[in-house]
């Protein structure tokens, strides 16, 4: 299993006299491969937050939603999300494409307001087998995990989902377009192709 800590973070942890707790909670509660627990917060998840980096170390944390399911975890090493068209500047994709390390954050927002956190390595794939799990999606991401570790939920505010995006893809469903591609200093600027794929 690759290391959990860096020699900077174990440096930390000693400056502020943590390094046992540090070491009990990687030893105890850090995990690589998926339990129910993990899935019970991940899969139900309208969103989560992706943080990719360029090969030449150029960062990007990005919001991934979508409608329950948009995430699945199909075995206890691969999670997998569907990625859909957006504003066309394929920064998590293309990070992905030079750099496959990853960190996913997952937050419950209500219950036990659980975190699960996730390192690993994505990868890109257009393979039908996966596409047609998640309707009109343009590809998927696969995500093989390092390390898996639930995180304090101290300061989780407790918040009320009202109701989900219309701009969430789901079976038989197709989302309008979103405001802002009218826009008159951007209209123009896009691309005719199909906002979505079939998974057909």
């Amino acid at each position: 299993m690759n290391e959990f800590f860096s020699k900077a973070q174990v440096d930390f942890q000693q400056r502020n006299d943590s390094a046992r707790i540090a070491s009990q909670l990687r030893d105890t509660r850090m995990h690589s491969e998926f339990t129910d627990d993990d899935r019970s917060v991940i899969e139900p998840s309208l969103f989560f937050f992706l943080s990719t980096s360029s090969s030449d170390g150029m960062l990007d944390c990005s919001f991934k939603g979508g409608d329950t399911g948009f995430v699945k975890v199909l075995r206890d090493d691969l999670l997998v999300f569907a990625n859909y068209d957006g504003n066309g500047m394929y920064r998590s994709l293309g990070n992905i494409s030079e750099n496959p390390s990853v960190a996913l954050l997952f937050i419950q927002f209500d219950g036990n307001k659980r975190r699960v956190r996730l390192n690993g390595l994505a990868s890109i794939s257009y393979d039908k087998h996966y596409v047609r799990e998640f309707p009109l999606a343009e590809c998927v991401v696969l995500v093989k995990p390092t390390h898996i570790f639930p995180n304090c939920p101290r300061n989780i505010p407790t918040l009320e989902f009202k109701e989900k995006s219309i701009y969430c893809p789901s079976e038989g469903y197709r989302p309008p377009e979103p405001y802002w591609k009218s826009k008159p200093d951007l209209k123009e600027f896009l691309s005719h192709k199909k906002s979505y794929n079939t998974s057909e």
